[in-house]
């Protein structure tokens, strides 16, 4: 038995001043009760939060997801951990179908090796069934309509690892693909998507429950000869089937519109993301990934033409940041969003600090300095 102390245990939306109790790998009981365990950790001051669950990174640390290398993936999902991660969807951007393949198959070998410390929830393909108005930084002369024979091949030799896929609606016209992937229990994402209101109808329709990176490559109102149609953020706000992650970085989205997209959606259907680039925590500045050149400045990775960004270099405990210092969110409030709200899309056992629940734990300072991190229970940090 393992007792942790605090008076700063997030439960739901308040904090609780007592001790948690860790049996088994599982959280057994949340209490006032001093109860004689095996091990005590006092953490009085600091805040304890069930682990972060971030299902859309590219990599860290210097290390990439889209690799060939599995210490690559178990090197990128350990760098997060260090910053509560405990819970890691390593993402594969788009690319020729065959090094997707072998990232994917990689994502698969670290997992199986069980040599990281975090959870490996699963590969998150991100394309290439994608929109070239809306590729941002993905691999323009990669992005393809969907392929029945190809994605079925791939699903049929990684669906034990393939946990969520990323695709366009308005280019999967017959909506094979969102029923395929739908009926293997795939989350199905829209991204990159320059959809219009009847393609996200007939998605969700089909499976489709998330949105990839509110607001960064996703479509909003146009006009056709003065009548107006809706895009995948108008969609996004009127389905309330619909989760949406965003990237709170604080760069790819102000605060301003961080809090309209939470006062609409609500805690319960908004999840961050870091979408961080494997340059996260490195000193590079500038240089080329999957063909699209880059450059970092301002705290976040732009193309090098200045047209857009091309992904982020932020780690979890900095999303937190953002929401709590520039957005003005209580700390069990932006907690929420990259915990429970993200375990609850993925119907995961985590995400609380609860009784049954997995025993993954951080630990952090007011400044939202993570000092302390458990996974299943054992003291990994």
């Amino acid at each position: 038995m393992i007792k942790i102390k605090s008076d700063k245990i997030i439960i739901n939306d308040t904090l609780f001043d007592g001790y948690l109790y860790i049996d088994n790998r599982l959280i057994s009981s949340v209490s006032t009760e001093n109860l004689d365990a095996d091990e005590l950790y006092d953490y009085t001051g600091k805040f304890v939060s069930s682990g972060f669950i971030d299902m859309h990174t590219h990599g860290g640390g210097g290390n990439a997801f889209i690799t060939d290398n599995k210490d690559s993936v178990i090197k990128g999902c350990d760098f997060h951990l260090a910053h509560g991660t405990t819970s890691i969807m390593p993402t594969v951007s788009t690319d020729d179908i065959s090094v997707m393949v072998k990232a994917v198959d990689s994502i698969k070998q670290a997992k199986l090796s069980g040599e990281t410390k975090a959870n490996i929830l699963g590969a998150h393909l991100e394309g290439p069934y994608l929109s070239k108005k809306q590729s941002g930084a993905q691999a323009g002369g990669h992005i393809k309509s969907p392929d029945a024979t190809e994605y079925q091949a791939i699903f049929e030799k990684y669906g034990d690892i393939i946990a969520r896929w990323t695709y366009a609606p308005e280019v999967d016209k017959d909506q094979k693909f969102a029923k395929y992937l739908s009926s293997k229990g795939v989350i199905l994402s829209a991204g990159h998507s320059d959809a219009k209101y009847e393609d996200m109808k007939k998605a969700v329709e089909n499976g489709c429950n998330l949105i990839t990176h509110l607001y960064s490559c996703t479509s909003t109102i146009t006009r056709n000869k003065g009548f107006r149609s809706l895009g995948v953020i108008e969609s996004a706000y009127l389905m309330d089937e619909l989760f949406v992650e965003i990237i709170a970085d604080g760069k790819h989205l102000p605060p301003e519109l961080i809090k309209m997209i939470v006062k609409i959606k609500g805690a319960d259907k908004v999840c961050l993301v870091t979408d961080s680039l494997e340059i996260a925590g490195s000193n590079v500045l500038s240089g080329v990934m999957s063909g699209v050149e880059f450059e970092v400045s301002d705290g976040v990775c732009k193309l090098k033409d200045g047209t857009g960004f091309a992904g982020s270099i932020a780690t979890a405990d900095m999303l937190l940041k953002t929401l709590i210092f520039e957005c003005g969110y209580s700390v069990p409030f932006a907690v929420k969003m990259i915990t429970k709200t993200p375990a609850s899309l993925l119907k995961l056992n985590k995400g609380e600090l609860k009784a049954g629940f997995d025993a993954d734990i951080v630990v952090f300072d007011d400044k939202i300095n993570v000092s302390n991190v458990f996974v299943g229970g054992e003291k990994v940090i």
